[in-house]
């Protein structure tokens, strides 16, 4: 298993954005049809197609975004809250491992995983008491964080750089490396299920869509 894997430049195929005079993006997510963008004082969804705005839901959020299906998860400060996107309500609220120190958020596997900016950590968190399940290192800081095929990826964001990273879940070793062009940070994160990952542009107000590679062999 590489230790030390080389850099890849990652190909950026399209930007979306900025979205109702937003100057940022904070958490994203995809619910198999449109984009979801955490923009701070709302949460907007757009077509990937078009780049058109189709919906906003009028909630806090200055950190990740997830969809498990059905509803959405927002980190708003020192919570998730759950929101029905039809309606914008927030159904039930759980306070969040990092206690306002949150960023990113994904669902996978009846889980919410939730990056750990400072703390170079992801936990695994029960999505109806927020109870920490297990936790992955990383030596970087966390941004974004999602799950595609068995792969964990997240964002890192530090200075100037910014890049992609696939870790091993059992010890967050590092396989994969993609570098963001210079000066294009990563906030959020998501993957379509497909060749695609989604990432919040932080303070651009941008979302920017990037090929996912081919898994290298271990």
């Amino acid at each position: 298993m590489k230790s030390n894997p080389s850099i890849q430049p990652a190909e950026v195929v399209r930007e979306y954005g900025p979205f109702d005079g937003a100057t940022n993006v904070h958490g994203v997510s995809y619910d198999g049809r449109h984009v979801w963008a955490a923009t701070g004082p709302r949460i907007v969804a757009f077509d990937p197609a078009s780049g058109e705005t189709v919906r906003r839901v009028e909630q806090p959020g200055d950190a990740g975004t997830a969809f498990d299906g059905k509803h959405l998860y927002q980190i708003a400060e020192s919570r998730i809250d759950k929101i029905d996107p039809a309606t914008g309500k927030v159904l039930a609220s759980i306070p969040a491992p990092g206690q306002g120190y949150d960023s990113g958020l994904t669902w996978a596997e009846g889980s919410l995983w939730v990056g750990q900016y400072r703390d170079r950590k992801i936990h695994q968190i029960d999505p109806e008491t927020g109870a920490i399940r297990r936790t992955i290192e990383s030596n970087r800081f966390v941004t974004g964080v999602t799950w595609v095929d068995g792969e964990l990826w997240h964002g890192t964001w530090e200075a100037d750089e910014s890049e992609l990273r696939r870790i091993a879940p059992a010890n967050g070793e590092v396989l994969q490396r993609l570098r963001m062009p210079a000066g294009e940070g990563v906030s959020g994160l998501e993957s379509d299920g497909a060749d695609l990952f989604y990432c919040g542009g932080g303070g651009s107000g941008k979302v920017r869509a990037v090929r996912r590679p081919k898994a290298l062999q271990s």
